[in-house]
């Protein structure tokens, strides 16, 4: 061999050193090659042969079964040889279980575990804890594998353990290969190896000892990093998966996959107070309960809560306004040194979830799906809503793989580029992909409320936002709700659903819902609410928008007006007709200045207005007002236009209410005519006027006929608006009410009582039409014979419709009325006269002396004087009262030919 010369002699820079393992010693400098290796032995009976070794570049060399070969330059060689490790001894444990949390709470979940693993009447060996980042997966397997392992030496249970961080495929390997070096001398240096021998030694073989052998395999982020990775089937061996994710795969070949949700309220509670009393600080449970729902009940908020509570030394209700605050990020509420070892603050507790899921087919559509959910109801969004047409347009314009087919839309001058919107398919597989990463939960078999997510994920999300991309998110999930609201609202379930999204919708970014103006969401939520009889709450939202609208848009604004038109409304609804008819006063004056004579706001309140007069006791002039504001909606508006056709039907109306039942008839039916052709036969507006016409027809003479054609109407509205719409409820009461006309006051009572079922069932207990049913079943029940339960009855619902409404609701004082009069028919005739003196009393000072209603009361009284045995009385009353009649009603109204009568049949008794 020729002497060599180290690169320093020859002024060359010397090449780095090179460790080589299992090999002697050599060195070499220049154009020298030194070849040096170390044999070892022959490989030992069960042992793979080591394969042979090739070295490219340097020259060409050849080893095996343990030889080394190196050939080329090499500066310094050092040669360290391992012997080979003995199998350690059993028990034994590899990997480190995480220590248990401060305050750990023993859960349902491993108690599901334990179940199994102690045979439980199955033979799954492989379980799954999954569930969204933050529920305590970890923990749990903690807790399970830390019993498990300690109860080995009294049980026998366990003969070796092994913990494996697998949040990625090189964890895994790397967790295998050392329990392989530990437990089966595998080779150290060759990790896929080693991990390969662990596994097939796990395998159970004939005649071997048996090992018994729990692998808990923590935080699986991939199922694919678990590809010939699984552990083996063996009936003495059992395996512990926790994971986010919801895939398939993973619950494949007999595993079995437990679900981790939230903490429980008690166990939540039970969590803050031991966790704040271990530094001594003492908190009442209301507080705490109240904290623990904000963090919606999830441990890592708790935990980290809890922390930050202690480190910044406030109090939980100050704790609570800070989460609160909108502008606050959840970075701002986490505490600066994380509790219980944990990894990753509660804002990113998410982040690589949501990466993943992005990276899913179809890829890209999962964040911005996850950032439109972020902004509406986390306790159940319709899929309807989410795979809307704006839904769809904002995926597509916001897709993060930027993979987008546009669409070109040609402008003068420019040509725009637009995406495409996302097809209905890759908006479920954006759900999809999100329920697979455990950051919703979607549940199509429940499509009002087929996607649900936690409140702080949505936090996390809004977080991520700009300012700018937070309010047009907004706005596109306004947009979608309106997309999916539809006109008639045949499932009331869907409407609550659509109603609360709108919400949580405004709680979160109210503010982008008034620019440029009130977004038609606010309207429609507002209109929904009082539709189904919820007019507390409607009035209570258009108050909401008006002032938010005066504030931001101005008084004079066209959406203030629109707002303040719909307060006034649902005002007269609640029964305060004198302060409606100020406020529509008030706005119509405003109207004409802003928006002109002719303009259909303009008009439409003008027509609330001839309404209000004929509520407010001036029927006549009701009608009066609906004929010439006809007229004046045919010119500026045109004979077909929905406010015209409404306008023709509130005329027939209170043409009905003056006494004038064919001359209603008549219009009533033009108008149904008119309807079909415009509007077709099974519009909601075409139903209400064929239900007008049949009503006039009972007037008119002809119960019967009436109950008959109200069968048909129903029937009408059960295919049309379904079984459970207030318009089909409501068919459902006329149909009674014509029944008992007819003289059936048992068949009326026997449908009166299916349908307040289905009005508790349906709209609640306390809903005006609830309690109008109430109100009619009391009444007919005691027509059929039972005057005593009927006063009873009417007693209970007085008291509910005070609670509700108000003493003061003219629904109120009906039911008031109507239980003076059975008290008086179950015997009590003075008691009747007293009561029906209060409610002249109230109605005179609600309504005024010559509402009609005022009227009726006051011929009720009238008549009760007489039962009571004072004839005199009575026909002193009467003959004021038909006086009064004439000059409010006229000579040929029903009520005042009804008051006639009376006065000559208690003339014949005085």
């Amino acid at each position: 061999m020729a002497k060599a010369t180290s690169p320093e002699a020859r002024g060359e820079e010397p090449e780095p050193s090179v460790t080589v393992a299992a090999t002697g010693d050599a060195k070499a400098w220049g154009e020298e090659t030194v070849v040096t290796g170390y044999r070892g032995p022959a490989p030992e009976s069960g042992d793979a042969p080591v394969g042979p070794v090739h070295v490219s570049r340097t020259g060409d060399g050849t080893a095996s079964n343990g030889g080394t070969v190196i050939t080329g330059y090499v500066h310094n060689l050092t040669v360290q040889q391992h012997p080979r490790q003995e199998p350690a001894p059993w028990p034994h444990q590899v990997g480190v279980i995480p220590p248990a949390a401060r305050s750990f709470q023993h859960r349902a979940e491993i108690q599901r575990l334990r179940i199994v693993a102690n045979g439980g009447g199955t033979t799954v060996l492989t379980q799954l804890l999954t569930g969204m980042g933050g529920v305590g997966k970890t923990q749990l397997a903690a807790d399970y594998a830390r019993t498990a392992w300690e109860n080995t030496s009294a049980t026998g249970g366990l003969d070796v353990l092994v913990w494996v961080p697998a949040s990625n495929r090189d964890s895994i390997v790397a967790g295998y290969a050392q329990a392989g070096v530990e437990l089966c001398r595998a080779d150290p240096d060759d990790a896929e190896q080693a991990a390969r021998s662990f596994l097939a030694w796990l395998a159970p073989k004939a005649g071997a000892k048996v090992c018994r052998w729990l692998i808990v395999l923590d935080d699986v982020a991939d199922p694919d990093d678990l590809k010939g990775l699984w552990p083996p089937t063996s009936p003495h061996g059992r395996a512990l998966v926790t994971t986010r994710r919801r895939d398939a795969a993973l619950a494949g070949d007999g595993r079995r996959a437990v679900e981790v949700g939230l903490f429980t309220k008690n166990e939540a509670l039970m969590y803050l107070t031991t966790s704040l009393a271990g530094h001594g600080r003492a908190e009442s449970a209301a507080r705490l309960s109240a904290l623990a729902d904000d963090l919606g009940y999830l441990p890592l908020a708790l935990a980290q809560a809890a922390a930050c509570i202690v480190d910044t030394g406030e109090t939980v209700d100050s704790y609570r306004k800070r989460l609160a605050d909108r502008r606050t990020t959840l970075a701002a509420v986490t505490p600066e040194v994380l509790p219980d070892d944990q990894a990753l603050p509660l804002a990113a507790a998410w982040s690589l979830s949501i990466e993943r899921a992005d990276a899913l087919k179809p890829a890209g559509l999962a964040r911005p799906m996850l950032q439109l959910a972020s902004l509406l109801d986390a306790n159940g969004i319709p899929q309807t809503v989410l795979t809307s047409s704006p839904a769809r347009t904002h995926l597509a314009a916001h897709r993060t793989d930027r993979q987008r087919t546009p669409r070109r839309e040609w402008w003068p001058g420019r040509r725009l580029d637009f995406p495409e919107p996302a097809t209905p398919e890759e908006a479920i597989g954006a759900l999809r992909a999100l329920h697979r990463l455990s950051l919703i939960d979607h549940t199509p078999d429940f499509p009002h409320t087929a996607v649900r997510v936690h409140q702080l994920i949505q936090r996390a999300t809004r977080d991520t936002l700009a300012p700018s991309q937070h309010d047009q998110t907004a706005r596109t999930a306004a947009d979608a709700l309106i997309a999916a609201w539809p006109v008639v609202e045949h499932d009331t379930a869907l409407a609550q659903s659509l109603r609360a999204n709108t919400t949580a919708l405004t709680q979160c970014a109210e503010d982008p819902l008034y620019r440029p103006g009130v977004h038609a969401v606010l309207y429609r939520t507002g209109t929904s609410l009082g539709e189904t009889g919820q007019i507390s709450a409607a009035r209570a939202h258009y108050q909401h928008i008006t002032n938010t609208a005066t504030a931001r848009l101005g008084e004079n604004h066209p959406d203030t007006l629109t707002a303040q038109s719909n307060l006034a409304l649902w005002r007269g609804q609640m029964g305060d007709v004198t302060g409606s008819a100020e406020s529509f006063t008030d706005l119509h004056k405003r109207m004409v200045r802003v928006l002109g004579r002719n303009h259909r706001d303009t008009l439409n309140v003008q027509g609330h207005l001839a309404a209000l007069r004929g509520q407010a006791g001036d029927p006549a002039g009701a009608a009066e007002d609906f004929a010439a504001l006809l007229q004046r909606m045919v010119k500026a508006l045109g004979k077909d236009h929905p406010l015209t056709l409404i306008t023709r039907d509130n005329l027939a109306l209170w043409r009905t209410n003056v006494g004038d039942v064919e001359g209603a008839a008549h219009a009533f039916a033009g108008l149904l005519a008119d309807r079909i052709r415009v509007l077709g036969e099974d519009h909601p507006q075409t139903l209400n006027t064929w239900s007008n016409l049949v009503y006039c027809q009972g007037e008119a003479g002809d119960p019967a006929g009436a109950a008959e054609a109200f069968a048909d109407v129903l029937a009408a509205r059960i295919r049309v608006l379904g079984n459970d719409h207030p318009d089909t409820l409501s068919t459902r009461n006329n149909l009674a009410f014509w029944r008992w006309r007819m003289g059936d006051a048992t068949g009326a009572a026997d449908v009166c009582a299916d349908l307040l079922a289905d009005r508790i069932r349906v709209l609640g207990e306390d809903h005006p039409q609830t309690l109008a049913t109430r109100n009619n079943l009391a009444g007919w029940r005691g027509e059929a014979g039972d005057a005593a339960g009927a006063a009873e009855a009417f007693a209970d619902v007085l008291a509910a419709r005070i609670r509700v409404l108000g003493p003061d609701h003219p629904d109120t004082l009906i039911t008031r009325g109507n239980l003076a009069s059975w008290r008086g028919k179950a015997g009590d005739a003075a008691e009747a006269v007293d009561a029906y003196a209060d409610v002249l009393a109230a109605r005179i000072r609600v309504l005024g002396p010559d509402h009609p209603d005022t009227l009726t009361t006051r011929g009720h009284l009238a008549s009760w004087r007489g039962k009571a045995g004072d004839a005199a009385g009575a026909v002193d009353a009467y003959a004021d009262l038909l006086e009064q009649m004439i000059r409010v009603l006229g000579p040929d109204h029903p009520h005042t030919l009804t008051a006639l009568h009376n006065l000559a049949y208690w003339r014949g008794h005085n």
